[in-house]
């Protein structure tokens, strides 16, 4: 299979994954009676709906890439995290 496809597939299923979990948190508010665990149905599905709009979809090595995060080979242990700024 072609690359591009495999991850537009995998793209559509972490979408459809995300909109799922959106809806059942959305119907929990609703049917929940205490009040703190509506708080918090509300507030994950506020996160999960911006992670779901505003994260970019990219393959893990990509992100690890561009994060710098990583192996040290020289020195025998992970590297730490930094952002590159285009």
């Amino acid at each position: 299979m072609d690359t591009d496809a495999q991850r537009q597939k995998r793209r559509d299923i972490v979408l459809s994954s995300l909109n799922v979990a959106i809806e059942g948190l959305n119907i929990a508010e609703k049917i929940s009676s205490i009040t703190p665990a509506k708080a918090v149905f509300s507030t994950v599905s506020v996160i999960l709906t911006m992670i779901k709009v505003g994260f970019p979809l990219a393959p893990a090595d990509l992100l690890r890439a561009e994060m710098g995060v990583g192996f040290d080979d020289q020195r025998g242990e992970l590297r730490g995290a930094w952002a590159s700024l285009r």
